[in-house]
């Protein structure tokens, strides 16, 4: 997607896949020519207005964030494709949306505590499931969407969800699979909503997958795609033929894009108001649409700007130059004057909610004399720093607390913002760069600790590419030390070891968060009821219902 508050937030593994698939990080927005215009659905249902409440309204959500990106489930990381496969597709096993906490999608049951100790989980899927074109959903799709995952000749962004652990998944019957483990491994179970059940026959035909990336979403949830007009709109119907466990309580969704921070606000409120709901709410809008009679509610999660150092590029790759430029940093402003209030400085590289958190032996306290003492120590001197930035609202905020701190220490600091796209455009293209300065949020995926590190760091990493770290001897034993605990079975030991491997990524300071932010979500309660907010881009309306 594009940032977690004005853009997209972090992109996929491999470096050509990028450009084509949308990072949460940086929106894709280069698609094929012949795929780019593209509309999935009948013209006429594409309207920009709200639509009134009751049982035949048109819900009307916008959205902060571009719907450019890819829709391929096993591949995006787009904010609002994301967020709309959730209401599309179905997972065997799909987790709510707060405490991410697995249930019964496709799938008939949850595996018990007893078969989560073993190597084989066993679905039966839900009888009479079907794909939003009339046909079954069947054993063999969901091998097909498996098998495209664990393929070791196909790089998707699922496979770094999967495949450490995955072996196989099976066809035991017309309406049964098996899904065989490398290892016991329980936090397995929440990482199955990320692999969303797709048709073969849509999908498994000659450029399928490309008009999946395009946006053609075909899927068994509740609720249809009718149209996609990426820069613009997409809209949703209620299907029909849907007997899950989260049936649809909207006839018609129409989900606006809008990432301007002024326009988004204005859709839901005034007397004009277009919308019901609205994400990515700016925090100086707070206390005026609550004075107007909406609800906005927070969610803290890993939402974080983060510093990226290019570590061929002298003097990064000396780790008391990264750590001095981190504790140059008076956070506790950026927080107080960018963040009016809404974050916290990071002292881990997971947020202090997460349940895999404790605080890293190495915490980065505004300490401008320790600064400059690391720096004279790497002896650098006069040095000149570019950071490169993506143009989101909430990162701009805080890039001048990031340069003032900078230059109180003698480093000469440009500022350079840009579009989220041409950041991760040059980044594809292994274009020379000092610091990125960006946003992320890997809690769109989950919130164990294993998945959030393995997102960012590993050998075969996109992340990792764009510091050019993976080969230094550091990295490599990091590597290793993730891999034991991942398959470490005792989870008060795995948590341990975690904790003991996120210290190296704090000191190393390669790739690590500055602040961590609330994202604030605003609806009108007069008009909808059972709506929680995330903390991670985007919206969830499966268990929500007009007021």
């Amino acid at each position: 997607m594009r940032d977690a508050t004005d853009d997209d937030d972090v992109p996929a593994p491999h470096r050509r896949a990028f450009l084509r698939y949308s990072g949460a990080l940086g929106a894709a927005a280069a698609l094929p020519a012949s795929l780019s215009g593209c509309s999935w659905g009948p013209e006429s249902t594409i309207a920009t207005g709200g639509g009134g409440g009751g049982g035949n309204g048109t819900l009307t959500a916008v959205i902060g964030y571009g719907n450019d990106g890819s829709w391929d489930p096993a591949q995006t990381a787009s904010a609002f494709s994301m967020a709309a496969n959730h209401h599309i597709y179905e997972g065997l096993l799909d987790t709510d949306p707060i405490s991410r906490e697995p249930y019964a999608a496709l799938a008939t049951e949850v595996p018990g505590d007893a078969d989560l100790r073993g190597t084989s989980w066993k679905f039966t899927l839900r009888s009479g499931a079907t794909f939003h074109d009339g046909k079954p959903v069947t054993a063999d799709d969901v091998v097909f969407v498996f098998d495209r995952i664990l393929d070791p000749g196909t790089q998707t962004l699922a496979k770094g969800f999967f495949a450490s652990w995955l072996e196989d998944v099976r066809k035991t019957g017309e309406r049964s699979v098996e899904l065989v483990l490398k290892f016991p491994f329980p936090d397995g179970l929440a990482r199955l909503t990320l692999a969303k059940i797709m048709p073969r026959h849509v999908y498994g035909r000659p450029g399928g997958w490309e008009d999946a990336v395009a946006g053609k979403a075909v899927g068994s949830g509740p609720y249809r795609q009718t149209a996609h007009h990426p820069k613009s709109n997409t809209t949703f119907e209620a299907f029909d033929g849907y007997d899950g466990p989260r049936p649809p309580a909207f006839k018609r969704m129409n989900w606006l894009t809008v990432v301007d921070a002024a326009p988004r606000v204005a859709k839901i409120s005034g007397g004009s108001a277009g919308a019901q709901i609205a994400d990515n709410i700016p925090y100086a809008n707070i206390d005026r649409l609550e004075r107007s009679g909406l609800t906005v509610g927070s969610g803290f999660g890993m939402n974080n700007l983060f510093l990226m150092f290019n570590t061929e590029h002298k003097p990064f790759d000396d780790v008391r130059v990264r750590q001095a430029l981190h504790y140059a940093i008076d956070t506790e402003k950026m927080v107080e004057v960018a963040l009016k209030g809404h974050g916290r400085p990071a002292s881990s590289f997971l947020n202090e909610a997460n349940p895999g958190y404790r605080r890293a032996k190495t915490v980065y306290g505004h300490d401008p004399d320790r600064a400059r003492a690391l720096l004279k120590q790497a002896g650098v001197s006069r040095l000149n720093v570019e950071i490169l930035a993506v143009n989101v609202s909430w990162i701009v905020d805080c890039l001048p607390t990031i340069k003032a701190s900078w230059d109180a220490i003698g480093v000469e600091t440009t500022l350079s913002p840009q579009e989220t796209t041409a950041v991760f455009t040059k980044l594809d293209q292994r274009r020379d760069y000092q610091v990125v300065a960006a946003a992320s949020n890997p809690n769109q995926f989950g919130l164990d600790a294993d998945l959030i590190m393995h997102y960012n760091y590993g050998p075969g990493n996109l992340w990792m590419g764009y510091t050019r770290w993976a080969d230094d001897p550091v990295a490599q034993q990091l590597f290793r030390d993730m891999e034991r605990a991942t398959r470490e079975p005792d989870p008060r030991r795995k948590r341990e070891m975690i904790q003991d491997y996120i210290d190296v990524v704090a000191e190393q300071a390669v790739l690590y968060p500055v602040v961590h932010n609330e994202l604030m979500t605003a609806w009108d309660p007069a008009r909808l009821s059972g709506i929680r907010a995330q903390p991670y881009p985007g919206i969830n309306l499966l268990q929500a219902k007009w007021a």
